[in-house]
């Protein structure tokens, strides 16, 4: 392995060895408190633009292998590791971490203090790093790195550029994808749904077309602020079809409905959050990937309900449309490996569609 540095824009360096690609970087830096999953991370379009620092001290045990992807393309820019296994003991291992993230172009750093660095992004908030393996000084880095803005309009990157169909045989369900988790497709295949998967900036009136029994909003990553022209789908959509979303769906339909949100310290990421569902004051653990929220202070002057809160940090984490039929959660029903705590809110979306058809059946013969 080949000598590399991480070096923040505090000026902070840690010192390590390079696995993956030799290509220099920039970007972000987050950790995730996942004991497992790291594939899943990596594939995580929600990380587009991310450098990531898995917080479990053992990461590559298990190789790479062809069914736990979460997108066919990674957008991960960086990954970070207290030690890393080259030799993975998994009959379902295809192949090295090492070759995936080499063959990805994506750099990693091993044998560095990962919990001297997870203290630090949680002390000063994320910020922008460097992996390189330059000779430059790390003044001339740091400088480099200060001047570089932080990413935008990631979710055009991540999002399917054309339409696409998953054919069932039971609910046809609009997919909008601002970078979503093949865990939404399975989980909804799983209930022989018919899929219809659109660009994050296919408008109301042609998603209205296809006459959609029930729309989902998946993740994504970035601000939900930077796609104005989905917020101004949503406020179309959601007073006809029947509405879920997830991650990045969830803030979108809060702005939609007029609520807020912002920019978190250090954000939440791992599969291992705790979250309060208030009205069956049930606490489930949820896997997470956010650095924006909705501010409960804007909900007030708005028709949604808080229903969800993280135990964490009191964060909103679920909200319900109390006019029209929609809801979302801010973690991720769907999530690969785990935890399975909330998967049945896809079925809480399908009954819900049932609930506004046979209302509206109720209506069309009174």
């Amino acid at each position: 392995m080949t000598n590399r540095r991480l070096i923040l824009e505090d000026g902070t360096v840690f010192n390590g060895e390079g696995f993956g690609s030799d290509a220099s970087i920039t970007g972000e830096v987050v950790f995730n408190t996942g004991m497992t999953g790291y594939q899943e991370v990596i594939s995580d379009p929600s990380y587009c633009g991310q450098i990531v620092t898995m917080t479990y001290p053992l990461v590559g045990n298990y190789g790479i292998n062809r069914d736990d992807f979460e997108t066919v393309t990674p957008f991960i820019h960086g990954f970070i590791v207290k030690e890393f296994c080259d030799h993975p003991s998994n009959f379902r291992s295809d192949e090295t971490l090492h070759d995936y993230l080499k063959a990805n172009n994506i750099p990693g750093i091993s044998g560095i203090d990962t919990r001297k660095l997870t203290k630090i992004i949680r002390r000063h908030g994320t910020m922008k790093a460097i992996i390189t393996d330059s000779d430059n000084t790390a003044d001339e880095l740091v400088a480099k790195v200060k001047t570089l803005p932080y990413q935008t309009n990631q979710v055009k990157q991540t999002s399917t550029i054309k339409p696409y169909v998953v054919p069932g045989r039971g609910m046809r369900i609009i997919l909008v994808d601002f970078g979503m988790k093949h865990g939404i497709l399975r989980e909804l295949t799983k209930r022989d749904c018919h899929i219809t998967v659109v660009p994050y900036n296919y408008g109301a009136e042609n998603i209205l077309r296809l006459k959609p029994e029930g729309i989902m909003l998946t993740n994504g990553p970035g601000d939900p602020k930077d796609v104005p022209e989905s917020i101004e789908m949503i406020k179309t959509v959601v007073e006809q079809v029947p509405l879920f979303g997830i991650c990045l769906g969830h803030q979108l339909l809060a702005l939609a409905c007029g609520a807020d949100t912002e920019k978190m310290k250090f954000g939440h990421r791992g599969a291992n959050h705790p979250v309060k569902d208030l009205e069956k004051n049930k606490t489930y653990m949820t896997s997470q990937n956010h650095s924006y929220a909705v501010t409960h202070e804007s909900l007030k002057q708005t028709d949604l309900e808080l229903t969800q809160i993280a135990l964490n940090d009191n964060t909103v984490e679920g909200i319900r449309h109390n006019v029209f039929p929609a809801f979302s959660v801010q973690y991720h029903p769907e999530s690969s490996p785990g935890p399975e705590d909330t998967n049945q809110l896809f079925d809480t979306f399908l009954q819900l569609i049932n609930n506004a058809k046979a209302k509206s059946e109720e209506e069309s013969y009174a």
